[in-house]
């Protein structure tokens, strides 16, 4: 990538503003996995201390957004990517910082290919919410497509 293009992290930064708001930190975009870290905020803790359970279901609704752009960010101009649905589960008591992990759910290139025969692809993302000691405390799995430009 060209050093003048901004990165997946600046970019949502300067298009999301939760992102802002919550202070997320991109830790690693590659067009397969990326990794944000929600910092330990009392602003967005819940009734029990821990970060609120609308800021995790963004957090990880982000890093998925990440890995999609990161994957086709070079389609964009032929394409909008938007989120279809997501299903979050909470699974353990989050209490401090926590770090979501996405992964593209599908091959890109496959994804791609439906894009060219003109067809409206999906695609799931799946991303695990976990704790510093590494314990997975969510679960979400959302589903994406790219939408044709008309």
């Amino acid at each position: 990538m060209s050093e003048t293009l901004p990165s997946v992290g600046e970019m949502l930064a300067a298009t999301v503003p939760m992102v802002r708001t919550l202070n997320l930190e991109f830790l690693e975009t590659s067009p397969e996995r990326a990794v944000l870290s929600l910092p330990d905020q009392s602003d967005f803790h819940n009734h029990v201390g821990g970060p609120h359970a609308g800021a995790m279901f963004t957090l990880a609704e982000s890093a998925s957004g990440a890995v999609v752009l990161a994957a086709f960010g070079d389609q964009l101009g032929r394409a909008v990517p938007l989120a279809v649905r997501a299903e979050i589960g909470y699974k353990k008591l989050a209490k401090g910082p926590v770090t979501a992990t996405a992964t593209l759910g599908r091959p890109a290139a496959d994804v791609v290919a439906e894009l060219d025969a003109g067809e409206r692809p999906e695609f799931p993302v799946n991303v695990a919410i976990t704790r510093e000691d590494g314990a997975v405390t969510g679960e979400m799995s959302i589903v994406w497509t790219l939408r044709p430009q008309s």
